[in-house]
């Protein structure tokens, strides 16, 4: 078992993420005595609902239908009609059991009820273990604008098991892997593990490389916790990923953002200070966990999606974290007609 912390100003805890075995035995425990009410969705209940359900007997249990297209406010506003149908109150508790939709609804609707309930979060993908549950960030997607509307909620408890990830398809250890790659083109050591590893799909490896994830990345969100400064480098990947999720639809986000860190390493090499053999091994990293062709994309409507990017600064411009050397980011700025071209330009080169 592998605990860590997340601390307020003066010390105060608030929020412990545990990686361990048979974490849904642990949940009554976590709530105590208070009323509960579990978030879920339709394929997690399918699974695990007999386990939650013997886990917290007595909850509100409520199951979302599955997809990264139901992430929007109708399902954040059915949810809270939930709550409130349960009689929840300030003292109650919101135990999200799911991937990355799953726990950015459940944080929202917990921030927002009754000006903010408790949360558990219980991340059953690879992404939601290694990144999504981990900074308190929430949020829904609005107006074709990926997490528009959200807040900061940090859950009081993040639970990680590893034995969640036996259920999940490549697909799922797929995406999840791209949040990891993101962190390894930030970190040097997880970057060398990802290098070494001969089998990145392998479930032993990916439950020992979880908690050096969270460990990354809580070292990241305890100095900005509120992505002021430097939690920006978070976003690693995400300018070209939400853009071509956005204008393309058809594969997961963790295999968005290999291919936004694909593109945007070949942003750096044009517009920044950067190592070209360490970015030659980190477009290979991608490649070897992608498989679909990094051109085969309408990069004019993900340049027009890039626009509407909550990164950017100013109007007509474009921000980009982009990798540069092992373990360092550079943030470009570059005025949309460039950034358009840019794009064209390297989807050439990816042919």
């Amino acid at each position: 078992m592998r605990s860590f912390s997340v601390t307020a100003k003066g010390g105060v805890e608030k929020c412990r993420i545990v990686c361990r075995a048979r974490a849904l035995s642990k949940l009554k425990e976590a709530v105590g005595g208070r009323r509960t009410f579990v978030f879920t969705d339709e394929n997690v209940l399918h699974l695990y609902g007999r386990a939650i359900k013997r886990a917290l007997p007595g909850a509100f249990v409520y199951a979302m239908k599955a997809g990264e297209n139901f992430k929007n406010p109708q399902t954040l506003f059915e949810l809270l009609q939930k709550m409130a149908e349960a009689k929840l109150n300030r003292a109650s508790v919101l135990v999200a059991v799911g991937g990355g939709v799953v726990g950015d609804i459940g944080g929202l609707a917990a921030s927002l009820y009754m000006r903010g309930i408790a949360c558990i979060q219980v991340p059953t993908t690879l992404l939601a273990q290694v990144d999504s549950s981990v900074g308190g960030k929430t949020a829904v997607d609005f107006c074709g604008v990926k997490n528009l509307v959200g807040a900061f909620h940090q859950p009081e408890l993040v639970l990680i098991d590893p034995a969640f990830l036996r259920t999940l398809p490549p697909r799922e250890l797929r995406c999840g892997l791209g949040e990891i790659v993101k962190h390894g083109a930030l970190d040097g050591a997880i970057f060398d593990r990802l290098a070494a590893q001969e089998n990145l799909f392998d479930l032993k490896f990916l439950a020992e490389i979880v908690p050096e994830n969270i460990a990354y990345k809580l070292s990241v969100v305890r100095r900005d916790p509120h992505e002021t400064g430097l939690r920006k480098c978070l976003n690693l990947g995400h300018t070209m990923g939400h853009a071509l999720e956005l204008a393309d639809g058809t594969l997961s986000h963790g295999e968005y953002v290999l291919l936004g860190i694909l593109y945007e390493a070949r942003l750096a090499r044009a517009h920044a200070h950067c190592d070209g053999e360490y970015l030659e091994a980190l477009e290979a990293l991608c490649r070897r966990v992608l498989v679909c062709d990094p051109a085969a994309f309408d990069v004019e409507k993900a340049a027009e999606a890039a626009l509407l990017d909550k990164k950017n600064t100013s109007a007509g411009t474009v921000v980009v974290a982009a990798p540069a050397k092992k373990g360092e980011y550079v943030l470009i700025e570059l005025p949309y007609a460039e950034y358009a071209r840019e794009l064209a330009r390297i989807r050439r080169e990816l042919c």
